[in-house]
């Protein structure tokens, strides 16, 4: 038995028209028309070059968000009525669910344009729940319905559906910059389950049905079953593709791709063998095998590059693989399915049909063979000028065939127009002028912008010119350095831009010029212009601005009375200290705070202890009801204690999940540092395996320079080491004493204050006063020790209990005072240099609160402070 479809050259009128072509003429054009003004706003956004700073982002956008998310719902819902012989959907609510979808595409693309990143997750939010009616709308459709043997095509659809919620999803935390500590992943993941589960879905369920359509042939026997096997392959691979990269896992990644290319091969082949019995020669035809091909390509050079790759490397070398999908398989698609059906849609009687099909016909061999000409030159890594020449070729392909399709969906003409083909026809003149105005502006635009500005040579400052002030930028870790630029009003600013990360980055600097996005290495010049007022610059990959990666250029104070600037040197000043004006120490931490625990963890059993410690970029309360971005050691600053005795063994298995690089250094151990203590980047880890030959309160911090930032922000935890013969005690606690620097992790002003030792407050176990709002506890006539290791990075400790006096203390590995002292001595203060540790023992000898303190007072008073409540 054979399923058959009405060919394209039928006479049968299609599904839901009536035979005149009057049916829903109307309402299609509008739909399609739709789809077709995304495509000419992405050709006229890709025009617009560099003239703003989000319009490559805004193309990328208008063309996969608005002419593909549009197609493919139109197209679905249209097609899922024919394979169910279903009753059509309701008008009215259909055209509501599409309007809701391009209001939020409106908002994601508004929020993109405005850099408003609350306004684009808003958007995707709301194309969340778009794609969601939509989905729900199948379902009743399916349940409604009489069904048929292609019934199972619509799965397809509905898969698709899920997959544009999750990638929504996805897109929105990166716009909003919530996942700035996991960008590379979320990334890839966006990428991937948009294009190959949004897309790559429906192109290949509609395929099934639609390929031997266009070849006027009928279905091969085993379709269904080949369709039914290919969708298990495809949706078991993109779940476990995704989760893999979201978990930053690039085998399990890798191994789900290599299951979603051996369902796309699977209906690959059934094409094939139906090609085998006819030759694809219609305009159709020839772009849907083109993209089947570039589709099976792309997919197998994303598996090869992700099997071979690190996640934060293929990150950046996706992107041939991205031109292979977007214009070899996604562009194709839809010019291909567009010029099968609007003449199916528009045309009605079989003459209609004939005379909306030689219009778009027009010139087709060249539209293709450009199109497919421009996929290798814009994939492969050739020269600047071949990359010029792909898009001109990509972009007059795809504009001439959008000035034909608005061409006939805005003519009135009647059924029985015929006209040959292979003629223009109608609006020659007019069509032509607007096709000629169109890619005139693309070449000009591209030829002028394509290249960016040239790549600096590196070397000393500019100063030739009067005037011109020269500031070298680095762009690394989501962050852009220096922060913050400060130059008198007048000046001519030039910034030699330098890409020091592994993923792609730009700086765009306000109502002004910018750089090409920058693979790591890369240097561009940027002359900004004369600085007549203060202006923001920011990298404008989606969600880089919301984590943090921006720059402020203001005209520098000067001192009247000499004329010299007020502050900063070589154009680098620090930002204004906003967060050093004084800390209300009195305040209330937030709702659900909970203070670190400082009880020492116990040994534990047996003498090799095993710990997988991952580096993590965490928003902390580091004060009351005041937050700050750290970097840490396992989600805590400091991070975890460890604890053991002399002659144990640790292993530490230490995962770098940041954006950064980060290494690690244990002083309780004695090796060399080349290999264990080297830095490590994103997604890579290493195993530092030391054995504890020497009792003491040791430190342990990030061992990548520069060290003082490193541990500033929070890279820094201790390891105990019991003395041998260690009595028992009844409590045990232990402190690590640091500085606190808040601002932007890495900025200019948060540096300025580390370099000249300047901190907001100085804090015991990672967070001002915390102990003082949730005292440490004891009873009456307990014995206590207090482990303390000063981090610094730059300042010691003086630890002084009030009320007390120390009978032991224990420092760098020596006793300095024991309880059994003879003499009968005491101490007051265990006082620590930066790095240094021991511990001191006392006695509560009655009920009360006891202060501890660092004495140096400033430190006391910001933040160095807490309490033990001793009760009955």
């Amino acid at each position: 038995m054979v399923t058959h479809l009405p060919p394209s050259g039928s006479t049968a009128p299609p599904p839901h028209r009536s035979a005149d072509g009057s049916g829903l003429r109307s309402g299609h054009a509008r739909r399609h028309l739709i789809i077709v003004g995304w495509i000419t706003a992405a050709l006229v956004t890709a025009a617009a070059g560099h003239s703003f700073p989000a319009a490559r982002w805004l193309t990328l956008h208008m063309f996969l968000l608005g002419a593909v998310t549009n197609a493919i719902v139109v197209w679905s819902e249209h097609f899922t009525v024919a394979l169910l012989h279903a009753p059509d959907a309701d008008v009215r609510w259909s055209n509501a669910r599409l309007a809701g979808l391009n209001l939020a595409i409106l908002a994601v693309l508004g929020g993109i344009a405005a850099d408003v990143p609350m306004l684009t997750g808003i958007g995707a939010a709301a194309v969340t729940a778009a794609v969601l009616a939509h989905l729900t709308a199948l379902v009743r459709m399916g349940r409604r319905a009489l069904g048929g043997k292609l019934a199972l095509l619509t799965h397809y659809y509905k898969a698709a559906a899920l997959a544009l919620v999750v990638g929504a999803a996805l897109g929105g935390l990166l716009a909003t910059g919530w996942g700035a500590a996991r960008h590379t992943e979320l990334m890839l993941a966006h990428i991937h389950v948009n294009l190959l589960g949004w897309v790559g879905l429906p192109v290949i369920g509609t395929l099934f049905m639609l390929w031997p359509t266009v070849l006027r042939l009928r279905m091969e026997d085993r379709t269904v079953r080949v369709a039914r096997r290919s969708l298990g392959l495809l949706l078991a691979g993109l779940v476990l593709m995704t989760a893999g990269l979201l978990a930053g896992s690039r085998l399990p990644a890798a191994a789900g791709l290599a299951v979603y290319a051996a369902g796309l091969i699977d209906a690959a082949v059934l094409f094939l063998t139906t090609m085998r019995r006819r030759a694809p020669r219609s305009p159709a035809s020839v772009m849907l095998a083109a993209a089947t091909g570039w589709f099976v390509v792309a997919v197998l050079a994303d598996l090869v590059l992700m099997s071979t790759r690190s996640l934060h490397h293929l990150h950046t070398d996706l992107e041939p693989v991205t031109w292979l999908l977007l214009v070899g398989m996604v562009a194709q698609v839809l010019l291909g399915a567009l010029t099968h059906l609007l003449p199916v849609v528009l045309g009605g009687v079989p003459a209609g049909r004939a005379t909306v099909q030689a219009r778009l016909d027009v010139a087709w061999p060249a539209r293709v063979s450009a199109l497919n000409l421009a996929v290798p030159l814009l994939a492969l890594p050739l020269p600047l000028a071949a990359t010029v020449v792909g898009w001109l070729l990509a972009g007059a392909a795809v504009a001439s065939f959008t000035v034909l399709c608005a061409s006939v969906l805005t003519e009135r003409h009647a059924p029985s127009d015929e006209v040959k083909p292979h003629t223009f026809p109608g609006r020659a003149p007019l069509v032509g002028g607007v096709a000629g105005v169109v890619l005139t502006v693309m070449a000009v635009v591209l030829a002028t912008t394509s290249g960016g500005t040239p790549p600096s040579q590196g070397g000393a400052a500019d100063t030739a010119a009067s005037g011109t002030r020269t500031v070298k930028v680095a762009l690394s870790g989501m962050r852009v350095s220096p922060a913050s630029i400060a130059v008198p009003a007048g000046t001519r600013l030039v910034l030699e831009v330098t890409n020091q990360d592994s993923m792609r980055h730009d700086l765009r600097v306000e109502d002004g010029p910018g750089t090409p996005l920058l693979d790591g290495g890369d240097t561009a010049r940027l002359d900004v212009g004369t600085i007549t007022a203060d202006r923001d610059a920011w990298c404008t990959v989606p969600g880089h601005r919301a984590a943090g990666m921006t720059m402020r250029i203001s005209i520098q104070n000067t001192d009247k009375a000499t004329g010299r600037s007020a502050g900063g040197h070589d154009g680098h000043a620090a930002a204004p200290d906003t967060t050093s004006t004084g800390l209300n120490l009195a305040a209330d931490f937030t709702e659900g705070f909970k203070p670190r625990p400082a009880a020492l963890p116990p040994t534990g059993e047996g003498r090799i202890h095993k710990l997988r410690l991952n580096a993590v970029e965490k928003d902390i309360e580091v004060a009351p009801g005041v937050r700050q971005r750290m970097w840490t050691f396992g989600g805590t600053a400091p991070g975890p204690v460890l604890r053991g005795k002399v002659g144990d063994t640790f292993e530490i298995t230490f995962v770098n999940h940041t954006s950064m690089g980060h290494g690690i250094d244990f002083h309780a151990g004695a090796l060399a540092p080349d290999r264990p203590m080297r830095t490590i980047e994103p997604g890579e880890e290493l195993v530092y395996r030391f054995r504890a030959e020497h009792a003491g309160a040791w430190l342990y911090h990030c061992s990548t320079a520069p060290m003082l930032q490193h541990m500033g922000n929070g890279m820094y935890g201790a390891v105990i080491i019991d003395p041998p013969h260690l009595p028992r005690v009844d409590r045990e606690y232990v402190l690590v004493a640091s500085q606190l620097y808040l601002g932007t992790p890495g900025s200019s002003s948060q540096v300025a204050k580390m370099t000249s030792g300047r901190p907001d407050a100085w804090v015991f176990n990672g967070t001002a006063a915390q102990y003082a709002k949730a005292p440490l506890t004891a009873r009456p006539g307990e014995r206590a020790r207090f482990w303390v290791v000063a981090a610094g990075p730059s300042d010691g400790i003086a630890f002084h209990m009030v009320g007390t006096v120390y009978d032991t203390v224990y420092k760098e590995g020596a006793y300095l005072l024991r309880a059994d002292n003879p003499t009968r001595g005491g101490a007051q203060v265990l006082d620590l240099a930066a790095a240094q540790g021991g511990f001191v023992e006392t006695r509560f000898p009655e009920a009360g609160h006891y202060a501890f303190v660092d004495h140096d007072m400033r430190h006391a008073e910001s933040g160095a402070h807490g309490t033990v409540r001793v009760e009955r």
